[in-house]
């Protein structure tokens, strides 16, 4: 039987809004979701997890909470264009949050750069 994660504390969405709302400076609205998991890779069954959602500049973000302390998050463009941080599980909120927004902004300076430079050609 799949566990059961413990729901988002009101600490931990104070965490990552403050970080959204620093991200694009202004308030970004964020939403509770239900995530399904696989959180081992052996893992047959799928975890339902509590996490966020956002929209923001065409991305959609996603971070989950995996366990006590542990968080998973990605972003994505489109359902097959997804994007992770390099890590697969954080052991603090703050630091998942912040990482995943660094990586996108990374991303999206990348992906203006190449629209810029098929623009010119």
């Amino acid at each position: 039987m799949p566990q059961q994660i413990a729901p988002l504390t009101d600490t931990e969405r104070w965490v990552v809004q403050q970080s959204v709302n620093e991200r694009y400076g202004r308030e970004v609205e964020i939403q509770n979701v239900d995530t399904e998991i696989r959180l081992h890779i052996d893992d047959r069954e799928l975890t339902l997890c509590p996490g966020f959602y956002w929209n923001e500049h065409g991305c959609h973000f996603v971070l989950s909470k995996t366990g006590d302390s542990r968080y998973r998050s990605m972003f994505f463009y489109r359902i097959r264009d997804r994007f992770a941080t390099g890590r697969e599980e954080y052991d603090d909120i703050g630091d998942c949050v912040t990482t995943l927004l660094k990586m996108q902004a990374d991303e999206e300076v990348r992906r203006l750069a190449e629209s810029e430079v098929s623009g010119h050609s």
